[in-house]
């Protein structure tokens, strides 16, 4: 599977107007060999919203750590590309084990970066995350938050969760249906169709990237004879 292009393209400084909101989102797995664009988005994050993501005014040290981290063989991470192919949305969900036997839970964690906020991604992020973890064998999703963090208590209240405040942090318990056939085909279906939605968006960017390198040489004059 090709690699996304290593120089993302640059935009205006001027913040876009939010977009509409759509029907369909493309999701897309990320891997092992996304962990460097997961730690960009990550950066990108200013100091108030790493502070909601994390629970704490995470330094760039400790986000490398929290990235590095990252066990890609035992949780799920998703995320959302941009036309540029950039990550602008992640969700980490991380698989923990209960002991005696006991079905495990999952922890949900997401960030949006600002200019791609306004069109419920971090919601569909979420009912993602649930597919995955109903297909893990999960009975129950944790969501530990800042009681600040509104948009995020409000997709965890959304889904039904039962949400305990201490403080000035909270804790969402949204319990999961078992998973059937269902579920498992829903996953499918959405995996492989933000996979298919990748590809689209490199095939394009990397024809961008050819005609702009062409245009030079389109517009060159013919040598003398």
């Amino acid at each position: 599977m090709s690699a996304p292009p290593s120089t993302p393209i640059r935009r205006s400084a001027t913040p876009a107007a939010p977009a509409p909101r759509v029907g369909w989102v493309p999701i897309r797995s990320l891997a092992q060999r996304h962990r460097p664009l997961i730690l960009a988005h990550l950066l990108a994050l200013g100091d108030n919203d790493r502070y909601l993501r994390f629970g704490y005014a995470a330094s760039d040290a400790q986000v490398r750590r929290y990235v590095d981290g990252i066990d890609f063989g035992r949780d799920e991470v998703v995320g959302i590309f941009d036309e540029a192919l950039e990550l602008v949305a992640v969700a980490h969900l991380a698989h923990i084990a209960s002991a005696n036997g006991a079905a495990p839970m999952a922890e949900f964690g997401v960030s949006v970066l600002p200019r791609a906020r306004g069109r419920g991604w971090g919601s569909r992020l979420f009912e993602r995350a649930v597919l995955h973890a109903r297909n893990w064998g999960a009975d129950t999703m944790v969501i530990h938050a800042l009681t600040e963090n509104t948009p995020m208590l409000r997709i965890a209240r959304k889904a039904g969760a039962r949400i305990e405040r201490d403080g000035g942090e909270a804790q969402a318990m949204l319990r999961l249906p078992p998973e059937d056939a269902g579920s498992r085909m829903d996953a499918l279906v959405a995996q492989q169709a933000g996979e298919f939605d990748y590809q689209l968006k490199l095939q394009a960017l990397r024809l961008q990237q050819w005609w702009r390198m062409m245009l030079p040489r389109a517009g060159a004059p013919s040598p003398a004879n």
